[in-house]
């Protein structure tokens, strides 16, 4: 009976994580810099008949959508998170310098629910609307996560490292 407890507690807890990482080195999305408030503000330059400049006919390029910081819930956590919309319209989350600890059923999630610090955030995710991105690729390092196209992002505002066994989250990152 004592073993088959103790293979059971061994098998839901699988406290070995805590002890290994899992590092991602994903390429991520080049994201274009923001124009300057100094371009933007500067009139309309008056209409030419002169030919389109090179720089008029480069492809798009993808766009920061969103990015925040991670802060600590469960487990120390720090890196950040960042909705980039790519040169052909699509949406992806990246996970940029990712530090957390491994757990046995991490996944992630973009949610509806503010991102409160300590033991009052831990829970507070599965509360409201939330999609699961899919299962945390490591628990260090760059990666990525497509957002399904028919997922509307409005008031999807945070994005949790969530621990599906235990119901909590790892870390957390409010997107503005």
């Amino acid at each position: 009976m004592l073993a088959a407890g103790s293979a059971f507690g061994l098998y839901w807890f699988q406290p070995w994580k805590l002890l290994t990482d899992a590092e991602v080195a994903e390429q991520l999305t080049e994201v274009a810099p923001p124009a300057s408030s100094a371009a933007s503000a500067s009139p309309a330059a008056p209409a030419s008949s002169a030919p389109a400049s090179p720089a008029a006919t480069e492809p798009a390029t993808a766009t920061l959508v969103s990015s925040g910081d991670f802060i600590s819930h469960e487990h120390d956590t720090s890196g950040s998170a960042r909705i980039v919309r790519t040169a052909d319209g699509r949406h992806r989350l990246e996970l940029v310098g990712l530090n957390t600890s491994n757990g046995p059923d991490l996944r992630v999630w973009l949610t509806d629910q503010p991102v409160v610090e300590g033991r009052a955030g831990w829970h507070v995710f599965d509360d409201g609307r939330w999609v699961e991105l899919g299962r945390l690729k490591g628990n260090r390092g760059d990666q990525g996560y497509e957002i399904p196209g028919e997922v509307e992002l409005t008031n999807l505002t945070s994005v949790s490292i969530w621990c599906k066994r235990f119901a909590v989250s790892f870390g957390a990152a409010a997107l503005g």
